[in-house]
């Protein structure tokens, strides 16, 4: 996975992630300054590293370029997530531990989530079995985890 995206990136990102259309360097500009002082030639500097980075695509239009986002910010997100995951030597317990720190809707988004990946054809008596398997192998290792987890 790549390296996240610092500050200034992700300021810029967002704004590519959230028009989801080409965009130009001055048009990123004129939304940034609404926050802060920032030149123009520093806002095509971070567009260009991003593209250097893999993050945008961009296709020349005169004198300029139009970037575009290569990938989403689920995405992105989604591998910054799988990749602090991935580096825990006991990943069940980091689960336990982060649905823990969840408020009551993001638990009911994880839940959707899940649903929609297993699809309709896996048993609900599988899917309990599963959690509790989860559940239990991280109290094993971090009872204080599970506890915040369960809400016990």
């Amino acid at each position: 996975m790549p390296r996240p995206l610092g500050e200034l990136e992700d300021s810029v990102m967002t704004r590519v992630w959230k028009w989801n259309r080409p965009v130009t360097v001055r048009e990123v500009l004129e939304d940034l300054q609404q926050e802060r002082s920032i030149a123009y030639t520093t806002v095509m500097t971070v567009l260009d590293n991003l593209h250097q980075k893999g993050w945008v695509r961009r296709e020349a239009e005169g004198r300029a370029y139009r970037y575009e986002a290569v990938s989403t910010r689920a995405a992105y997100s989604a591998a910054l997530m799988n990749d602090a995951w991935t580096q825990s030597d006991n990943p069940a317990a980091a689960l336990v531990a982060f649905f823990g720190m969840m408020s009551p809707q993001q638990r009911e988004a994880l839940r959707d989530a899940v649903r929609i990946v297993q699809g309709p054809e896996t048993p609900a008596v599988e899917n309990a079995a599963a959690e509790n398997a989860v559940a239990e192998n991280a109290a094993t290792e971090n009872p204080a985890a599970a506890e915040g987890a369960t809400g016990g």
